[in-house]
Formats: C-alpha cells, sequence, structure tokens
C-alpha cells in the first residue's frame, strides 16, 4: 500500500511526456518480444524464478528507477562537460583581459611623444 501511494504521489510529478512515453522504445526485436512474452506466460520450475513472480508488478518501478538513474548520470556528465567549458571560457578571458591591460599599458606610455 505504501508503494502504491508513493507510485500515486511520483506521477503526479510527472512530465507530460514521462505520462505518454514514460520508457525508452524497446531495442528488442518482434520475435524477441514474443519469446519474452511466452517465458514470461509459462509456469517457473526453479525457485528463484518462482519466487519472482511474486514481484512482477514492481517492474514498471524498476523500469522507472532505472530510466531516472540514465538520465540522472546523463545530467552529471553534461554537467561535468559544462564545467570544463566553463572554466577554459574564463581562462580564454582571462588572456583576453591580460593582452587589453598589456596594450593599454603601451599606449599610455606611448602618450608622452
Amino acid at each position: 500500500q505504501r508503494l502504491l501511494r508513493l507510485a500515486e504521489m511520483c506521477r503526479r510529478l510527472e512530465t507530460e511526456e514521462e505520462k505518454v512515453l514514460p520508457f525508452y522504445p524497446s531495442s528488442l526485436t518482434e520475435r524477441e518480444l514474443r519469446d519474452a512474452r511466452r517465458v514470461l506466460e509459462e509456469t517457473p520450475v526453479e525457485p528463484l524464478a518462482q519466487a519472482m513472480q511474486d514481484y512482477v508488478g514492481l517492474e514498471r518501478f524498476w523500469q522507472r528507477f532505472n530510466k531516472a538513474k540514465l538520465e540522472e548520470k546523463v545530467l552529471e556528465q553534461t554537467r561535468a562537460a559544462l564545467a570544463k567549458r566553463n572554466q577554459h571560457l574564463r581562462e580564454l578571458l582571462q588572456q583576453y583581459l591580460a593582452g587589453v591591460t598589456v596594450s593599454r599599458k603601451v599606449f599610455k606610455d606611448l602618450e608622452p611623444l
């Protein structure tokens, strides 16, 4: 019940795009999708597989969780790239300003002539 309440709360915070297309498109072929559905419909024989049947309802949760983690990693990489670019631009600006300062000093020295 707690998970369902949390899912409802999260649903309100989703963007329109997430509500319409909550997951990335599958990279499986049509045949692979059919095979996967067939395997899911079969009654599991192994004890671990039987235990996992109890958690099939959490599949959507884990898909969303993994999608959020992937997006978080992408944002971290983007932030690092932007920080690196920002540092480079600051260095270029410092070089430019150092050049402007030297130029003004040269002009001041030339003024009396």
